[in-house]
């Protein structure tokens, strides 16, 4: 898959078929490697016209239950910001939250203003 951050936003993007999307499940799985360097060059393009920035292709795994990134990374990035789950993409779906990760036994606790940078 092709992804990108809109400029403006921020936003996680995802190349189909010329242009962006905002949902992974939306986005162009490109079995040919022919097509996926195809779609990285078009995708330069937009950032010429500074709408995106740092277009990369990238690896996923399709099952009857849809795409699924391999690394990490994408994973997450396909989540949305990590910071609030009540907020943007992980609200409206559950299934895109990250996998908890085990805990260490450190105890952190935070006060209601505490930011994270």
């Amino acid at each position: 898959m092709l992804t990108a951050n809109r400029l403006v936003d921020g936003d996680v993007l995802y190349w189909k078929q010329g242009g962006w999307v905002l949902a992974l499940k939306e986005g162009e799985v490109f079995a040919d490697p022919a097509a996926a360097d195809a779609a990285l060059a078009a995708a330069q393009a937009f950032v010429t016209q500074n709408k995106v920035v740092n277009p990369y292709l990238f690896d996923v795994k399709t099952d009857a239950h849809g795409i699924h990134p391999v690394k990490e990374r994408e994973i997450i990035r396909a989540a949305g910001p990590t910071v609030r789950g009540d907020l943007g993409k992980q609200a409206g779906d559950p299934s895109l939250r990250p996998p908890p990760r085990a805990r260490s036994g450190a105890t952190v606790r935070m006060k209601d203003d505490d930011v994270s940078i």
